[in-house]
């Protein structure tokens, strides 16, 4: 009983595990939140374009 408990003491699979899983949540929000970012950024410059265009064509 007491080989299990050093064996099950010492087994470091499940932290390792969780650590893994810490910083793969930590890169998707910090993807998420740039994709978020870019988004606006993109979607700016294109309504700017846009109205720069309108302006040159006279539409």
């Amino acid at each position: 009983m007491k080989q299990l408990i050093k064996q099950f003491l010492k087994n470091e699979d499940g932290p390792t595990a969780v650590e893994y899983a810490v910083m793969l949540a930590l890169i998707v929000i910090a993807c998420l939140t740039s994709v978020g970012l870019l988004s606006n950024q993109t979607a700016a410059s294109f309504d700017n374009s846009a109205t720069q265009l309108n302006a040159v064509l006279g539409s």
